[in-house]
C-alpha cells in the first residue's frame, strides 16, 4: 500500500540520517595548524618530541626539532632572549617552555585562530581561554623574575639581532609589571590568551600543562568553543551541545531530505517532534 511504501521510503531516510550524524562532516575549526613561521601544514604524530613539548606527540603541529629548540635559551625559532634582564629562574623558564610547546605544537587551537599582519605568520592566536591554574601558577613561578616589558610581542631593540631591551627602559621586577595573574597571561603575547576562572578538567579551558596518559583535555575544549563559534547566541539559547551537534553535522542532501522524512513517516512513528524540540 502508499501508507506501506511511505513507511519504508522514512525508514530508509531516518537511517541515513542516523548514519549522517555518526560520520560528521570535518570542522575546520578543529584538529588544526595555523599558519606560522614553524608550523606544520596539518597535525600528525611526532616519533619524538623533546621533553615538555612531548604531551603532543601523538598528534602536534611542530616538528621534533621545533620542540627542541623551544627549550634553548637562546631559540633559533625567533631569535628570542628569555634573560634580557638577568638570568631567568628555571622555575619561570618552564611556563615559558610550556607556552612555547602549547603555540607551536598543539592542533587545538583552531576556535582562536585570527589573521596576522606580521612578515612571519599569516595567522595568530587571539583570546585563547586559559585555565585558572595553568595563569595563576605561571605568575607565581615568575613574579620575583624581572623584565622591562609588558608586552613581548613587539618594540624590543634588535639593533643585534636579539631581543634587548629598549632604550631608557628599565628592568623590574614581574609583580610590578605585571600585578596580578590576569595581566601577565593577558598581556603579554598581544591578548594571544585570556585570564577565566574555569578549573583544568572543566573542558571549558586550554590547559599549557597536562598527563598524556590521561589523553589531551583540550579536544574536548576546542569542540565545545567551535560549537559555540558555528551558533547565533540568540538562536540557540536553549539548545544542548549534543542536539546542536547532531543537526550540524548533516551533509546537505539529508537537510533538503528532512523535511521528506517528516511528512512521510506517520505521526506516531516520528522520533523528533513536529515542533522542532526533539533531538535528533
Amino acid at each position: 500500500t502508499a501508507l506501506a511504501v511511505g513507511m519504508g521510503v522514512g525508514q530508509a531516510l531516518l537511517v541515513l540520517l542516523a548514519t549522517s550524524t555518526v560520520l560528521p562532516a570535518r570542522d575546520p575549526l578543529l584538529n588544526v595548524c595555523m599558519d606560522a613561521k614553524h608550523h606544520k601544514t596539518k597535525p600528525g604524530p611526532e616519533g619524538m618530541l623533546y621533553d615538555q613539548c612531548a604531551p603532543w606527540k601523538d598528534n602536534a603541529c611542530c616538528t621534533a626539532n621545533t620542540s627542541s629548540e623551544a627549550h634553548k635559551d637562546q631559540s633559533n625559532l625567533y631569535n628570542f632572549n628569555w634573560n634580557h634582564c638577568g638570568l631567568m629562574p628555571p622555575k619561570c623558564k618552564r611556563h615559558f617552555i610550556q607556552d612555547t610547546c602549547l603555540y607551536e605544537c598543539s592542533p587545538n587551537l583552531g576556535p582562536w585562530i585570527d589573521q596576522a599582519d606580521s612578515s612571519w605568520r599569516r595567522e595568530r592566536i587571539l583570546h585563547v581561554p586559559l585555565c585558572k591554574e595553568d595563569c595563576e601558577e605561571w605568575w607565581e613561578d615568575c613574579k620575583d623574575y624581572v623584565t622591562c616589558k609588558e608586552n613581548w610581542h613587539k618594540g624590543w631593540n634588535w639593533a643585534t639581532g636579539t631581543n634587548r631591551c629598549p632604550w631608557g627602559s628599565m628592568c623590574r621586577p614581574f609583580s610590578q609589571v605585571f600585578p596580578r595573574p590576569k595581566d601577565l597571561c593577558e598581556k603579554i603575547w598581544s591578548n594571544s590568551y585570556k585570564y577565566t576562572t574555569e578549573h583544568r578538567g572543566s573542558g571549558r579551558c586550554i590547559q599549557m600543562w597536562f598527563d598524556p596518559a590521561q589523553g589531551n583535555p583540550n579536544v574536548v575544549v576546542a569542540k565545545y568553543y567551535a560549537w559555540k563559534k558555528r551558533l547565533s547566541p540568540a538562536r540557540m539559547e536553549n539548545v544542548t551541545p549534543e542536539t546542536a551537534k547532531a543537526v550540524c553535522a548533516l551533509p546537505w542532501p539529508v537537510l533538503v531530505l528532512l523535511p521528506l522524512v517528516l511528512v512521510v513517516v506517520p505521526e506516531g512513528a516520528r522520533g523528533c517532534g513536529s515542533h522542532g524540540r526533539g533531538s535528533l
